[in-house]
């Protein structure tokens, strides 16, 4: 028993990939050389995927993956342990208190979080007011943390950071320094940043949020045409899953925007649906959907999350960002 122990607390140390257990030099190399830097990175990682991209067997990526997810304590755990787990995911505030509440008390780290409409409803608001507000202190809503924002459309603003910073009461400069911003260009750059994000987190440790606005846009504009949709859709797939493993396992937020489209065999009720067909229907953990309302009022619906009930809230636009409805 007290073997098994020790065994157990020196998994649970190891920290770098090189000091997995039974792993040579040589090999550490390949995996490096590969993509692989990080515990994280291999305990992620398809053993056919590692064994070709390090060139070594099978077999030895299978055991240096094992090796990788029992470190981080991946394995069968009992349902209390999975509920003591979720009392420690942390939240960032939103700045309107009923969408707070709609979300369970914010976005969630470890959880990817979608919010789709048309054009105009807000979206992009959001993603840049939590951009701003993964940095105020926890006690604040925050996680004194840093952003990615990946933009792809062309709608990021840098003088709404600059407003969104200013009613916050932070230095809008300093807001700005901690956002980190790239435009992807296609569907194929797009997955090409996220693959790269994992490096960037563990020279970062500090990054707490990753914004794409919206996720769709390029995959549509790339895969055009009917016979084009199953490719789409496999590619789409496999990006939404590199974002889901990223927000796990570095206890990061992930929030996606996504566009809609008219459907026409819709004769009663909302006539839009979120594009991406069933691959965006199962992936994020929580969607809302957003729409307009008068003036700068917008409603927020919850369309699914396990673990949140259903229903909507209004919240407005203002020029110092998101905020409660004052009506």
């Amino acid at each position: 028993m007290g073997d098994q122990v020790q065994e157990n607390l020196s998994k649970k140390s190891v920290r770098s990939i090189d000091e997995l257990p039974g792993v040579s030099q040589n090999i550490l190399t390949k995996l490096q050389e590969a993509g692989y830097p990080t515990i994280e990175s291999i305990a992620i990682a398809s053993a056919q995927d590692l064994s070709v991209a390090a060139g070594i067997p099978l077999t030895t990526a299978q055991k240096i993956i094992k090796e990788a997810r029992e470190s981080l304590d991946i394995k069968f755990k009992t349902a209390l342990e999975i509920k003591k787990e979720r009392l420690t995911v942390k939240k960032i505030t939103t700045s309107s208190q009923a969408l707070d509440g709609l979300l369970g008390g914010g976005i969630e780290t470890r959880t990817m979080t979608e919010f789709f409409g048309e054009y105009g409803t807000g979206k992009t608001q959001i993603c840049h007011q939590i951009s701003v507000n993964v940095q105020l202190p926890p006690e604040k809503g925050g996680l004194n943390g840093k952003a990615v924002y990946i933009d792809t459309e062309g709608t990021f603003r840098w003088e709404r950071i600059e407003a969104m910073a200013k009613g916050q009461g932070l230095d809008p400069e300093q807001v700005m320094n901690n956002i980190y911003f790239i435009r992807a260009v296609n569907s194929d750059h797009q997955m090409a940043i996220v693959d790269e994000l994992q490096e960037k987190i563990v020279e970062d440790p500090s990054i707490k949020l990753i914004v794409v606005d919206s996720v769709m846009a390029q995959f549509r504009a790339d895969y055009t045409g009917r016979e084009n949709l199953a490719a789409r859709q496999q590619k789409l797939n496999k990006h939404l899953h590199q974002l889901t493993k990223l927000a796990e396992m570095y206890d990061i937020a992930v929030v996606i925007t996504n566009q809609v489209m008219a459907r026409p065999d819709m004769f009663y009720g909302d006539p839009t649906t979120a594009v991406g067909g069933h691959t965006l229907y199962h992936v994020p953990g929580i969607r809302l959907q957003v729409k307009r309302s008068r003036g700068n009022k917008r409603i927020a619906r919850m369309i699914d999350a396990p673990h949140l009930p259903e229903g909507e809230v209004v919240f407005e636009i203002t020029e110092e960002g998101v905020r409660d409805s004052q009506e």
